[in-house]
């Protein structure tokens, strides 16, 4: 999972997405994906609302987790997390937050592009500027289109939102495909069909994809995209994750094809 970049630290309260470096029993230290890796620790008392005994069983090096905020040392640049208060719902509209940065930096890497730098360059000459002032790349770029005045009131030149400008038109004109997988789940016991419902409700709100009923046990599931390639990929990683997390059932998934709308 990539993430748009930010600077700075967190704020006391957020959430954020972390990768586990390396576990000790008490706890799990980590790097925040978002900020540049800074270094924070979720204590083994922050990692579920039940006692646990083993840390390991509850979280992985190298794996990724949405994380709470809940202490922040300015001056050490250190963090302390939790993922025991995280409500599914936080976890959900974090999720989708990342799809909207990381279509915004496609946007910004788009406007590198045509500029002619590095997507590095992009963000130091407008993307951090974004940020601090709507909280949000990818709204700065609709501003381009709808308020360009707005922009260059706040200081980026009248070139540069020409050119946002110009990239969100070209981005829009873009072909969105749909990247189409089977998935065929089965569950063992009378609870099967509350089950499947779980699993394809929790897919499809975790990571925004369409998905329709064929046939017993077959299930289509959809994401619309406009760089088919990677997202193929994605798809593939997605639904690998989550069907790999079922152990009361049998689930199996194949990329079945792909149509522009």
């Amino acid at each position: 999972m990539y993430v748009v970049k930010k600077v700075g630290l967190p704020a006391y309260g957020e959430n954020v997405i972390v990768t586990v470096k390396s576990i000790t029993p008490n706890s799990a230290l980590c790097t925040l994906d978002e900020y540049n890796n800074v270094e924070g620790m979720i204590h083994v008392s922050e990692v579920s609302g039940k006692w646990v005994k083993d840390i390991r069983k509850y979280v992985k090096v190298d794996k990724k987790y949405v994380a709470k905020v809940i202490s922040v040392d300015e001056r050490k640049k250190f963090v302390l997390l939790s993922l025991k208060r995280l409500s599914k719902r936080e976890k959900d509209e974090k999720m989708n937050e990342i799809k909207r940065e990381q279509r915004a930096e496609k946007l910004l890497s788009l406007f590198a592009r045509k500029k002619g730098i590095s997507l590095e360059k992009a963000y130091e000459l407008i993307g951090y500027k974004l940020q601090e002032i709507y909280g949000d790349i990818f709204v700065g770029f609709e501003y381009a289109l709808k308020q360009p005045e707005n922009l260059i009131k706040r200081g980026i030149s009248k070139e540069d939102v020409a050119l946002m400008k110009e990239t969100v038109n070209e981005f829009m004109k873009r072909k969105i495909t749909r990247i189409k997988a089977e998935i065929r789940l089965k569950f063992f016991g009378p609870n099967g069909i509350k089950r499947i419902k779980e699993v394809l409700t929790n897919i499809k709100n975790k990571y925004n994809l369409d998905i329709k009923y064929v046939s017993a046990p077959k299930y289509l599931v959809v994401l619309k995209t406009n760089n088919p390639k990677s997202a193929t990929k994605e798809l593939s990683n997605i639904l690998s994750e989550e069907l790999s997390k079922i152990k009361d059932g049998e689930a199996e998934f194949e990329i079945i094809g792909r149509e522009n709308e």
